[in-house]
């Protein structure tokens, strides 16, 4: 329907022109549940997504790995030129799908990254946020392996997850399912198990640093040249 209304300054005329061609967008499952419940981690979830984007920038097939409800995954694929994002519960692919935008295209898909072995597609790039604290220490092993299976071997990795020391603040619901946190150091030396470069950045809140890592709060490790046979 033509919006009639007229605004006071003509340039936000253009606001009426996005609402027609998108609509107004629906959050996802899990942006809902923070932006209602706290508002902020909301910001420091997509800060994230930004920190993938910009290291992933220019990458031409990316897949994400646990993507829950992929709201943040516009941000990289704004950046790269195809995204791919999996997810092994069928309740947040059937919700990332129900929301697509034909205009932000991408493929959302199941896929269990232990029992279904690497994601098949050629990807430059993988990365996975919030997610390798939520496999069991025996799991890591095959989940890191067919994360690594399903990048090329000139691809790279970003893996973020909330750091062991920041466990004593983190809510409840949270600690439920974080089983396997680590300090910097301990990603690091997980993450060189399987390629050759490991860069271990801290973050707090939106931020983004190199800072000591025990003060961080959550850890992202940028990982490159993969070890064969690893």
């Amino acid at each position: 329907m033509q919006n009639d209304a007229t605004t006071k300054e003509p340039q936000y005329e253009l606001l009426f022109r996005v609402k027609e061609k998108h609509g107004i967008t629906r959050l996802g499952l899990m942006v809902n549940e923070s932006w209602n419940q706290d508002p902020k981690r909301t910001l420091f979830t997509l800060s994230r997504y930004k920190f993938v984007s910009r290291m992933l920038q220019g990458r031409k097939n990316v897949l994400e790995v646990g993507c829950a409800d992929a709201f943040g995954t516009r941000i990289v694929q704004q950046a790269t030129e195809k995204v791919t994002a999996v997810d092994f519960d069928p309740l947040f692919i059937a919700d990332v799908n129900e929301r697509m935008d034909p205009h932000w295209q991408f493929e959302a898909r199941i896929h269990d990254m232990l029992e279904g072995g690497p994601v098949p597609g050629d990807f430059d790039a993988v990365y996975a946020l919030d997610v390798l604290e939520h496999m069991q220490p025996s799991q890591e092993d095959l989940f890191l392996k067919n994360l690594v299976g399903s990048i090329t071997a000139e691809g790279v990795a970003v893996v973020g997850m909330p750091s062991l020391e920041s466990q004593t603040y983190a809510s409840p619901q949270s600690k439920a399912g974080h089983v396997n946190c680590k300090t910097g150091l301990d990603l690091k030396s997980t993450m060189e198990r399987y390629f050759h470069s490991v860069f271990i950045f801290s973050m707090n809140d939106e931020v983004v640093h190199t800072g000591f890592y025990p003060m961080a709060h959550y850890i992202l490790a940028l990982c490159a040249h993969p070890k064969t046979g690893a």
